[in-house]
């Protein structure tokens, strides 16, 4: 599926047209600011497009979890103030979603002008995907483009719900995201490396199994990998481990070896009394053979000879996909795992696809994320893609 065979907003004629839009505009804030705003910029060239092409475009996006009501701490009023300095021109923020202010706003706009709905989750019927709710967001419009892949995994009204009622096309982001992943999973140039980390293995199963029938080489380090440690007998101390999944990684082992593929494993571990409190504070570590982890000790990070190990792996590689971090990587001592994966990366002659949510967060906040080829909008949505499985909200655009 490496070419998305859904339409897309080229594919329909927007001119003089009401266009509603999902985006993913829900960005981190810090005392009402924006602190970073990749996914609005991700959202540009479809906007553009559409503003372009002299459509009236009304932007609607969740942000946080306001709990199905009206709570202004969740406002999208920031967004609509980063829009507006981005496009140049006024995107007018409605102070509601389906009530009286967004239709007069939405029926008075213009060709040519962009407005906001507010929070779409300040209304319950969001997340339960609730028809008259979708009908009613329908309403203001006469085609729908869908551009949120951050919560394309999840059917909602704004995400899927709409496409009931309005003809409904993909965005440019969506599209760029499905085609870049699409590739790497139907296609991939080879060797093909795939490097998973984060804390637990029960959010990653299907993807484990999945990427085992598709990639070369298979790594995991982060949390996840002390239940591997502790499936292949291995002494791991405090460490995170998920003792349901001990025969499940057992199997996967087993099914690395019988498809002839690499599952590589922390070989040695950076290990500290107890996690960080706070997150960044000092902390004192030792480096130990994974095997000889010490009873009172947890496993926080990989350890050097697993950063030489895995970048040799990532490094050679011609396509690589990673999804969770090698270890804490929010404490300066124990991002090392996690910085050795970034300039490994970074160095390889690859495709290099970063797989949203943590991971993304690391590369960015460590400096990487223009030396990789994508990195995703959506963690959650990423991953279920690298499961194999349809996501809602595209699977709710019309084919091609």
């Amino acid at each position: 599926m490496s070419k998305l065979n859904k339409k897309n907003v080229e594919d329909l004629q927007v001119k003089g047209r009401k266009v509603l839009v999902r985006v993913d505009f829900n960005v981190p804030m810090k005392d009402g600011v924006i602190t970073d705003d990749k996914r609005i910029v991700g959202a540009l060239p479809t906007i553009k497009y559409l503003l372009d092409h002299n459509a009236a475009v009304i932007l609607c996006s969740h942000m946080g979890r306001p709990k199905g009501e009206f709570n202004m701490k969740y406002s999208l009023a920031p967004v609509a103030k980063r829009l507006t300095e981005l496009l140049g021109q006024n995107v007018e923020l409605a102070s509601d979603v389906i009530g009286p202010d967004a239709k007069a706003k939405a029926a008075a706009l213009k060709p040519g002008q962009a407005m906001l709905l507010e929070n779409v989750r300040f209304h319950a019927e969001e997340e339960k995907n609730d028809p008259a709710f979708a009908k009613e967001l329908a309403s203001m419009a006469e085609i729908y483009v869908n551009d949120a892949f951050g919560t394309a995994h999840r059917a909602h009204a704004s995400t899927a719900g709409v496409a009931d009622y309005l003809p409904a096309v993909c965005g440019f982001l969506i599209r760029k995201e499905v085609e870049i992943m699409g590739k790497a999973l139907a296609d991939p140039a080879r060797p093909f490396v795939a490097i998973l980390g984060g804390a637990k293995v029960a959010d990653k199963l299907n993807v484990i199994s999945n990427l085992l029938e598709k990639c070369d080489t298979l790594i995991i380090g982060g949390g996840m990998a002390y239940t591997f440690l502790k499936a292949k007998g291995y002494e791991v101390g405090t460490s995170l481990v998920d003792d349901e999944k001990i025969d499940y990684c057992k199997q996967m082992i087993e099914k690395a070896e019988k498809l002839g593929k690499k599952l590589l494993l922390p070989v040695d571990t950076t290990i500290a009394k107890a996690f960080p409190d706070p997150i960044d504070a000092p902390i004192e570590v030792s480096v130990v053979d994974s095997d000889k982890i010490p009873a009172d000790m947890m496993g926080l990070d990989i350890g050097p000879k697993t950063m030489e190990l895995f970048a040799e792996a990532a490094k050679t590689a011609k396509t690589v996909v990673w999804n969770g971090p090698m270890g804490v990587f929010e404490n300066p001592v124990l991002k090392k795992g996690t910085v050795a994966v970034c300039e490994a990366l970074a160095a390889a002659d690859a495709t290099t696809i970063i797989g949203g949510g943590d991971s993304a967060t690391a590369a960015i906040n460590l400096g990487y994320a223009d030396k990789m080829s994508h990195i995703s909008t959506g963690g959650g949505a990423s991953l279920e893609y690298l499961e194999g499985k349809g996501l809602p909200g595209i699977d709710a655009i019309q084919d091609k």
